[in-house]
């Protein structure tokens, strides 16, 4: 359902039975790392049931490209040196937010679905071409 920069890509079911599987979960938060120094940190189930459903509700087969997920302190401050549209405590910090691309969907189709889940942040980036997911609360804005 996730490839991302580092050309790997995932496809793994994390929910069976009402109950999260603990071994895809870790994987999912592998493939979430922070690819700039490969630090770990267990990601958020909710941003992932999110972005699952924002998914489902575009009725697409193709995989989400992961930009961002889990960012160390060092990477986040790194990024805000060079960006202002980076929060300080943002949600990447904590593994609940995720940074989005699809090539068969715009970032407003994209968007729209997350938004259509009532649950969490989301933060259109028109210039970077990407959807901000996050299971924080409840919100929107545009980048």
């Amino acid at each position: 359902m996730y490839s991302g920069r580092t050309g790997e890509s995932i496809d793994t079911i994390y929910w069976v039975d009402g109950e999260y599987i603990p071994e895809a979960l870790k994987e999912v938060t592998y493939f979430f790392r922070d690819w700039r120094n490969s630090k770990l940190k267990a990601v958020d189930a909710r941003t992932v049931d999110i972005m699952t459903a924002a998914h489902r509700l575009m009725e697409t087969d193709e995989p989400y490209m992961l930009l961002s997920g889990y960012r160390s302190p060092e990477t986040n401050a790194m990024l805000r040196a060079r960006s202002s549209g980076v929060a300080k405590n943002s949600l990447h910090m904590k593994a609940q937010a995720a940074d989005l691309r699809l090539k068969s969907r715009s970032i407003y189709q994209m968007a729209s679905a997350a938004k259509s889940c009532s649950a969490g942040g989301v933060g259109t980036y028109r210039g970077s071409n990407f959807v901000h997911m996050d299971c924080g609360v409840v919100r929107t804005w545009n980048g």
